[in-house]
C-alpha cells in the first residue's frame, strides 16, 4: 500500500511540475514565432490548467479503469467550484464580472446539460466523445472571435480577463522572452520532455490509484472523484490562492469557469474517443446530479452578487467548503456502504 500512495503522491508532484516545463516550452516557441499573445493566452489557460486531468482520464480509459476516467473530469470540477473557489473567497471576496454571466456561464452550463443527455444511457461511446469535442472546438473559436472583435468594447469582460491573466503569467510565473533570446532547442527540449514526464507521471498515477482501489476494496471511482481529481486539480487550486495573495481575486472565478468547460468537453471527449467507457448509475445518480447542483449554485450565487455589490464573500466560501466536506462524507458513506 506504501508503494501505491507514493507513487500517487510523486506521480501528483511531477505532473504539476512537468505541465510548468510543457507549457513554458510551449509559450518560448509561439513567442519565437510571433503567435498573437491571445492565442498563447488560450494555450496557458486551456492546456496548462487541465493537462494533468486530460492525459490521467486519457491514460485511465486505455487502462480499463473509465471510473478514474471519468471520476476526474467530474470530479475536479466539484473541486474546483467547491474547494478552490470556497478557499479562494475565504481568502477575499471574489469579484464578479457581469460579461461572466453572458459568455463563460452559458458555455458552462450548457456543456454540463449536454453531458447529462449524452451519459443518460449509460455509455461515452466514440460518438459522445466526437460531439463533446465540436462542441469544444466550437467553445475555442467562439472565444477566439469574442475576444477580436470585442476586445475594445469588452476589455474588462471574463473572456479578456483570462488572456490578460494568462499574459500576465507567462511573463510573471513563465518569464514570457524576447522572441529574439528564445532557445528554440532548449524551448523544444522543454516542450518534448515535459511532455514525456506527465505522460509517464499519469501513468503512474493512474497506476497507483488502481492499485489503491485494489488493496482498501474501493471503486476506482471513488478513487477518481478523491485522490486524482484533487490531486490533478492542484495547478487551479495554487494559482487561485496565488491570485488572491496578489489582490487578483477577479482571475480566479474565469480560471474556474475556463478549466470545467474544458474538462467537461476535452478531457471525457478524449476519454471516450480513446476507449469507448461504460457509465456507472452512481455517476450520474451522485456525481454528475452534484457537479449539476454546485455549477446552477454558483451561477445563481454569482448572479445574486452582481447585482448586490458584484463580489462573493467569504460567507459563500465557507458555506462551498461545508458542502465539500459533505461531499466527501458521502463518498465515504457510499465506499464503506
Amino acid at each position: 500500500m506504501l508503494i501505491s500512495l507514493l507513487a500517487v503522491a510523486v506521480g501528483l508532484a511531477l505532473l504539476v511540475f512537468s505541465a510548468d516545463q510543457f507549457i513554458d516550452g510551449a509559450v518560448a516557441i509561439a513567442t519565437k514565432y510571433h503567435m498573437p499573445k491571445m492565442l498563447i493566452g488560450a494555450l496557458i489557460i486551456g492546456i496548462g490548467t487541465s493537462a494533468p486531468e486530460m492525459l490521467v482520464s486519457a491514460l485511465s480509459a486505455l487502462a480499463g479503469s473509465p471510473g478514474i476516467a471519468l471520476g476526474n473530469a467530474y470530479g475536479s470540477n466539484i473541486v474546483n467550484i467547491l474547494l478552490v473557489l470556497g478557499v479562494t473567497a475565504v481568502i477575499a471576496p471574489i469579484a464578479i464580472q457581469k460579461d461572466a454571466l453572458k459568455l463563460d456561464f452559458p458555455w458552462l452550463l450548457g456543456a454540463t446539460a449536454l453531458t447529462v443527455v449524452l451519459l443518460i444511457d449509460g455509455e461515452v461511446s466514440r460518438i459522445d466523445a466526437g460531439i463533446l469535442i465540436l462542441v469544444l472546438i466550437a467553445n475555442i473559436i467562439g472565444q477566439i472571435y469574442i475576444a477580436k472583435t470585442h476586445a475594445k468594447a469588452a476589455k474588462e469582460s471574463a473572456v479578456i480577463a483570462a488572456y490578460e491573466e494568462a499574459e500576465e503569467e507567462a511573463e510573471e510565473d513563465h518569464e514570457l522572452p524576447n522572441p529574439d533570446e528564445v532557445n528554440v532547442g532548449k524551448s523544444l527540449f522543454r516542450l518534448i520532455v515535459g511532455l514525456f514526464v506527465m505522460i509517464m507521471s499519469s501513468r503512474l498515477i493512474v497506476w497507483g490509484a488502481v492499485e489503491l482501489a485494489q488493496i482498501w476494496g474501493l471503486s476506482d471511482l471513488i478513487i477518481g472523484l478523491t485522490i486524482v481529481a484533487i490531486g490533478t486539480s492542484l495547478p487551479e487550486l495554487v494559482s487561485s490562492i496565488i491570485a488572491a495573495r496578489r489582490g487578483e481575486f477577479d482571475l480566479a472565478l474565469g480560471n474556474v469557469l475556463g478549466s470545467n468547460v474544458f474538462n467537461t468537453l476535452a478531457v471525457v471527449g478524449i476519454a471516450g474517443l480513446i476507449q469507448p467507457m461504460a457509465v456507472a448509475p452512481e455517476i450520474l445518480s451522485r456525481d454528475v446530479l452534484v457537479m449539476c447542483a454546485v455549477t446552477i449554485a454558483l451561477f445563481v450565487l454569482s448572479a445574486g452578487a452582481l447585482k448586490m455589490g458584484g463580489k462573493l464573500g467569504r460567507g459563500v466560501g465557507i458555506t462551498f467548503i461545508a458542502w465539500f466536506v459533505a461531499y466527501s462524507a458521502w463518498l465515504a458513506m457510499s465506499a464503506i456502504a
